[in-house]
């Protein structure tokens, strides 16, 4: 039956709360209320699909509108408070995992976001009453991990300020403790006393049962005294840990710092001490007693454990503390550095550590080295050698092979070299010893041989790489020497002498840009050197860029003044340039280099004439004849400057030049006829001269045409005054004088007054008629 329904919803009392959808997406809500502004359908009273009539349709029911009713509800706020402190332990346990792997900047991210969480954690707190509840291990953890990952980051005075916060809240119990990463951060920061205050401040707060805390605390106040140079304090210190926990290290400062005040006794005592510290190592288990199998077994698992290699860590730290302590205090604790060393010999020989008495007869050696003492070295390491010890043996014969071939005595280079290599068939050194002596006799194949056995032996031999890179570069073989060098520089990635190598091999098969890299690359690292730099020069030269190579030829003068090439090369390029003034100084300073070199002074008296300053030029040339009195080139000069000026000096230095001429002709001649070599004496000069003129001969450069003065006889006309400059001709420059007045159609004369021809005076200038007198 149907019903009508209005637009007005009837109040009932017993209503049912549910329809065929269920509760609404809102909640529920009561059938009762005001008038609906827009009419709607109402649905049924009864429930949907149930009519008492069969009905042929199906009905669909609709899907849920609402959440579930376990969502419904508000999470209790100790769940809520349980997650958050959770979530904050997961923050705290990524930031030390990314700060594990390197990655800083990430760790320092996530220990602020854990702060921040931790901070709304409390403000929750707070808010709903809990805040006595708190969990201040949490607060501990977070505020720790982010001063931590403050100080990872290099951000220390925010780290210094939360751990501050920690040591001020005396909720947390031994947060004092952590004034040792206060005082870490400041021995950092170079504060050297308030380091020391904070680690003094952690040590009272620290009980006397944590004795290993208490000895690391103490370790870094003397260390940081030693930076203060307050010696005695830190004795004082590490006289502490060898009572309480003796060790090496502290052993070893303790020598230093009694070496550093000069105390004799003390140092004999300290040295003493710290050959007595126990070594907890036991080698004999190790060595297998009895033929078990199963002990076999054991002992192949446990030869190389992470055990074993922790106890070579601690044997080499103990053997390489004794006997740097010993090569430290062997020259100062007696007379002499031998009867100091034997000093040290017999107490070692005396303690647990006897093996190494033969490593300090070693060093004793290579001491006498040092000092220069050739032959004690030798006798020294010749007793070794015959130690019934195999590796002393081997160690003794190593290094005189070594001595042996930089003596050049090869022979004997060899035989020690050999006896090394039967002795340990493992010893690469002995190798390479033994490859240079072949290499030094040519015997290439050979050298290759042993280097290669060297590098089977041992991989990452340096020596034999390096000498394989040099064995091929000078068979020009210069690939396969890039390809070892290239793989010594892997291994030695900032070596000057690979560098240059590299650079140099590259240069040799014309890749100068690759050159010109490495070179400024180990220009890096060796910026004072001057060989680079001149190198670095000489490649932009060859490579047209003066600009370039003048400013690494520049630098080179800068650190080495006294290298002739580059002083050569400065001059030049002024000279080059038109300045040749610039290039006097360089040149007078390779004239004070090479005093006999007339050269250099030549050089001057060409830039003063260049430059325009002729009297200058004169005086230098006649200072040069005057150390030199038989020098040809000078005396040229002279006699075409003194005939450009004008001056009378002219025929005299026009005599000089002949008799030098003469003279070297007559030298020339004995020295040829010693020889039994037979010249030609028909080389006679166009000037009718009775023999030949060298003068052409020795010039690098063609003549100039010589000029001819008014004060020579026509008897002399026939000598050769040409001169071979050597920054070579000079440029044509205009030539003035006073103007001398002149009748009319009379020649033109000389600034000097003098008639001579235009063709002798100015035969290497172009004269126009703006340069003739009016």
């Amino acid at each position: 039956r149907s019903r009508l329904y209005t637009g007005y919803k009837t109040p009932g009392t017993a209503m049912r709360l549910g329809t065929s959808t269920g509760y609404r997406e809102g909640g529920v809500r009561p059938v009762t209320g005001t008038v609906d502004k827009v009419n709607r359908p109402m649905t049924a009273v009864r429930g949907a699909g149930y009519t008492s009539q069969r009905a042929e349709s199906v009905i669909t029911p609709r899907p849920m509108l609402g959440a579930p009713m376990s969502e419904r509800f508000e999470e209790r706020i100790e769940d809520k408070i349980r997650r958050v402190e959770k979530s904050i332990t997961e923050l705290v346990d990524d930031s030390c995992a990314q700060a594990s792997l390197g990655e800083y900047t990430r760790a320092l991210e996530r220990a602020k976001e854990a702060s921040a969480r931790e901070k709304s954690l409390i403000k929750l707190q707070e808010q709903s009453g809990l805040s006595e509840s708190h969990n201040m291990d949490i607060t501990y953890l977070v505020l720790f991990n982010l001063a931590t990952q403050y100080t990872n980051n290099e951000m220390y005075n925010d780290a210094l300020g939360t751990y501050t916060a920690i040591t001020n809240n005396r909720i947390f119990q031994n947060s004092n403790q952590l004034k040792v990463n206060m005082g870490n951060i400041y021995a950092k920061l170079g504060q050297v006393a308030k380091a020391i205050k904070m680690y003094r401040m952690a040590l009272d707060q620290v009980p006397n049962t944590h004795k290993d805390l208490r000895v690391k605390i103490m370790h870094n106040i003397g260390l940081l005294f030693v930076k203060m140079g307050q010696y005695n304090d830190a004795c004082d210190s590490f006289e502490y840990i060898m009572q309480e926990r003796p060790n090496f290290k502290a052993g070893l400062y303790t020598v230093l710092c009694y070496y550093a005040m000069g105390d004799k006794d003390k140092m004999k005592e300290s040295f003493s001490k710290l050959i007595t510290i126990p070594l907890d190592v036991d080698e004999d288990r190790y060595n297998l007693t009895d033929d078990d199998t199963s002990m076999k077994l054991v002992l192949e698992v446990i030869r190389d454990d992470s055990l074993r290699k922790l106890e070579r860590e601690l044997r080499d730290q103990a053997h390489n503390s004794i006997l740097t302590a010993a090569k430290l205090i062997a020259p100062a604790i007696d007379n002499n550095f031998t009867a100091g060393y034997n000093w040290c010999m017999d107490t070692v020989r005396s303690s647990y550590h006897s093996t190494l008495a033969g490593d300090l007869e070693v060093n004793k050696a290579l001491m006498y080295l040092k000092q220069r003492e050739l032959r004690n070295a030798i006798d020294t390491l010749k007793v070794l050698q015959k130690n019934n010890e195999s590796r002393l043996a081997t160690t003794a014969a190593t290094n005189l092979s070594f001595i042996f071939y930089h003596r050049g005595e090869l022979d004997e280079g060899e035989k020690y070299a050999e006896l090394a290599r039967i002795s340990d068939a493992y010893n690469s050194a002995a190798y390479v010893n033994l490859g240079n002596c072949y290499f030094a006799r040519g015997d290439h194949d050979k050298a290759r041989e042993l280097y290669l056995a060297a590098l089977d032996n041992d991989p990452s031999c340096i020596a034999a790489l390096y000498n394989l890179g040099l064995l091929h570069k000078r068979l020009e073989q210069y690939e396969d020497a890039l390809d070892y060098f290239l793989k010594l520089h892997a291994i030695m990635s900032s070596h000057p002498p690979v560098l240059y190598q590299l650079a140099h091999l590259h240069q040799l098969v014309g890749d100068i840009d690759q050159a010109i890299e490495w070179f400024l690359q180990l220009l890096s690292i060796v910026p004072a050197d001057p060989s680079i730099l001149q190198k670095l020069g000489e490649i932009y030269d060859s490579d047209n860029d003066k600009q370039q190579a003048y400013h690494y030829h520049f630098e080179a003068y800068r650190y080495l003044p006294s290298e002739i090439k580059v002083l050569d090369w400065l001059g030049a390029y002024y000279v080059t340039h038109r300045v040749p003034e610039k290039a006097i100084p360089f040149y007078e300073r390779a004239a004070l280099m090479q005093p006999h070199e007339t050269k250099w002074l030549l050089l001057i008296g060409s830039c003063h004439r260049r430059a325009g300053n002729y009297q200058a030029a004169l005086n230098t040339y006649k200072n040069v004849l005057e150390k030199f009195p038989d020098n040809i080139d000078c005396l040229k000069m002279l006699v075409r400057l003194c005939s450009d000026l004008g001056l009378k000096e002219t025929n005299d230095y026009a005599m000089e030049l002949k008799r030098a001429e003469k003279a070297r002709e007559v030298r020339e001649r004995i020295s040829s006829s010693r020889s039994g070599s037979r010249r030609s004496s028909g080389r006679s000069s166009t000037s009718g001269r009775g023999g030949f003129s060298p003068a052409n001969i020795d010039s690098p450069l063609p003549p100039s045409r010589g000029n001819t003065s008014r004060y020579q006889s026509p008897q002399q006309q026939h000598i050769d005054a040409s001169y071979s400059d050597p920054l070579g001709p000079i440029e044509e420059r205009p030539r003035t004088g006073m103007a001398i007045p002149r009748t009319s159609g009379a020649p033109p004369r000389t600034p000097w007054g003098a008639k001579q021809s235009l063709d002798d005076d100015f035969a290497d200038e172009e004269i126009t008629t703006d340069l003739l007198p009016e």
